[in-house]
């Protein structure tokens, strides 16, 4: 393979453990299950803790598996580098613990994945002041930034209303003012939308969801674009500088977060991962096809009391979802009619499943309410516009006449 060309995306994922040589010639980077490694001169041994080499010390800190990985990610975000982790809450805390100190402030959009949420309540109880604004216009953004703001937050398409955040112009926001810009791509993935397009320094993608695709490994990631000068921010520890300025960030979170908390990703998940992402363009094409033709069906069924998904002419933010991104997405949400009950209404769908999971190859269903949001309370799920009867879609790969006709004999039932 000619590492001088510019490929396309699945062609560069596909032999991306290539670009640097495969033991024994294998296709696929090989699971590496010690987590342990030796070195036959003690010297060497000393210069890898030291930074002053590269190579692999503890388990916890990389693993040749997880590195194969971590660059086949940096490649699809066109970044500079990457960390996994061994869930995508786990590369959004390392956020946290890594970069914010006592007295910081975060201003973060409003509708957020319900564990995001708990975890910015968890930083707001700890020290932190965290702001929730609707990021759907970047004056609400602008309105509350102060001098100790440290990032910006906010997700590309929100889970569950799908509320696209005003990409672009917080961007241009987060430069003009020094703040980092952190987008979380998980709804729409790399394939989709590149958030280094609209300025982003740091990325995070749940590496469970559509990138590996299968439903069968946990990982998360957070990738550097290199868009973010780190000489502006505040809280890099004298030890990470010794590195050049636009590795201090990485290099901080990696020790800090990686290291000391250990939310490591392990080699078979990594493995399951980096081979489901060969065929994530493929699945996504499908996927948001077949979510495209749910919504419209939906839409026009008298008995839907409302439809949530950026491919729909109706959504408030559609045209800007087609000025950024591929297509739309995989996630749509519905509301029923206040006559017909959600659980009777799930219990008669034949092919989606019930069941927590979101970018799997089986279309999933979730009544959002009474689940995922339970513990937030009605008052916040209210703020958020999640209604009692909202049920969360993540569209699969079924035949598109299969699922649409599943969705509705149920109601029709």
């Amino acid at each position: 393979m000619n590492d001088k060309k510019t490929y396309g995306f699945t062609t560069t994922i596909l032999h991306s453990d290539r670009q640097k040589g495969i033991e024994h010639g294998s296709l696929h980077k090989p699971i590496h299950t010690s987590v342990t490694f030796g070195y036959e001169d003690a010297r060497q041994l000393a210069e890898v803790f030291q930074g002053k080499q590269p190579g692999y010390r503890y388990g916890r800190q990389g693993n040749p598996t997880v590195s194969a990985l971590e660059d086949k990610i940096t490649k699809m975000e066109e970044g500079k580098s990457t960390i996994c982790f061994a869930t995508g809450m786990a590369a959004i805390g390392a956020i946290v613990q890594g970069l914010l100190r006592e007295g910081d402030h975060v201003v973060s959009s409003a509708f957020l994945f319900g564990n995001t949420n708990s975890l910015w309540m968890t930083v707001g109880a700890q020290g932190a002041k965290v702001s929730m604004v609707d990021a759907t216009d970047v004056k609400n953004v602008e309105a509350a930034i102060t001098p100790q703001t440290r990032l910006v937050f906010v997700e590309t398409i929100a889970n569950p209303r799908t509320q696209v955040a005003d990409l672009k112009r917080i961007g241009e926001l987060c430069r003009e003012r020094g703040i980092l810009y952190v987008v979380d791509n998980t709804m729409t993935s790399p394939y989709l939308f590149r958030p280094k397009t609209v300025g982003a320094g740091l990325v995070v993608n749940s590496l469970t969801k559509s990138i590996g695709g299968h439903g069968n490994a946990l990982g998360g990631a957070l990738t550097d674009t290199g868009e973010y000068d780190w000489t502006r921010y505040p809280h890099i520890a004298d030890s990470y500088k010794k590195n050049p300025a636009p590795q201090w960030g990485m290099a901080q979170i990696r020790a800090k977060a990686l290291r000391d908390f250990g939310a490591t990703l392990g080699p078979e998940a990594a493995h399951h991962i980096a081979v489901g992402a060969e065929t994530m363009a493929l699945r996504q094409e499908r996927e948001c096809k077949n979510a495209l033709a749910l919504a419209q069906m939906l839409e026009a069924d008298p008995r839907v009391a409302a439809v949530y998904y950026p491919g729909l002419e109706s959504h408030p933010q559609h045209a800007l979802c087609k000025q950024l991104f591929r297509s739309f997405g995989s996630l749509m949400s519905f509301e029923l009619k206040d006559r017909i009950d959600c659980f009777d209404y799930l219990n008669r769908l034949n092919l989606a499943v019930a069941a927590s999971n979101l970018g799997d190859t089986r279309t999933l269903v979730i009544p959002v309410a009474h689940t995922i949001f339970y513990e937030m309370g009605a008052e916040r799920r209210a703020s958020m516009g999640i209604a009692e009867s909202l049920i969360r879609v993540s569209v699969g790969l079924e035949d598109t006449d299969d699922l649409v006709a599943d969705f509705r004999q149920a109601l029709e039932a």
